[in-house]
């Protein structure tokens, strides 16, 4: 099916790249139909990704993987928060983090690490949850996590 996205134009999409966040996502309860597009050149392996509303064609978000900026993230869970996902394995899910990028300051990028979104591949069905990780913090800045990898 074709949508219509603001940045990325009319994109093609099969039914197994729509996902499903039942609850909408923090601050946009009612955009419930996503999908993540990828850097046509670099395709999935490309560090920064979009969540791309299919409800709201002008709405796209940046995303990473955690494990692109630090080597071990472990955000603490309760089980019933994961319910929305149904039936799982821990290794299959997917997890990524919003990242906010101020106006004229890429420099200045932060990460989401308390609230990530977590998505079951096999159903296609993702939520995004608050973590009880005390240590992880809602703006940290994506530099410093770079620096601290390549010393």
């Amino acid at each position: 099916m074709e949508y219509e996205t603001r940045f990325f134009g009319t994109v093609d999409l099969s039914d197994d790249k729509v996902l499903t966040f039942e609850e909408g996502i923090m601050g946009f309860p009612d955009m419930k139909r996503w999908t993540i597009l990828y850097d046509k050149d670099r395709g999935e392996n490309a560090p920064v990704s979009w969540l791309q509303s299919l409800d709201e064609s002008g709405f796209a978000m940046p995303i990473i993987s955690p494990f692109s900026l630090v080597d071990t993230y472990s955000p603490l869970v309760e089980d019933e928060l994961l319910a929305p996902l149904g039936n799982f394995k821990d290794e299959d899910l997917l997890i990524f983090l919003s990242l906010s990028v101020p106006v004229g300051r890429p420099a200045d990028t932060t990460a989401n690490f308390k609230a990530p979104f977590i998505i079951n591949p096999e159903n296609r069905r993702g939520i995004q949850i608050i973590v009880d990780n005390e240590d992880y913090d809602i703006h940290t800045k994506v530099a410093d996590l770079v620096k601290k990898t390549k010393a």
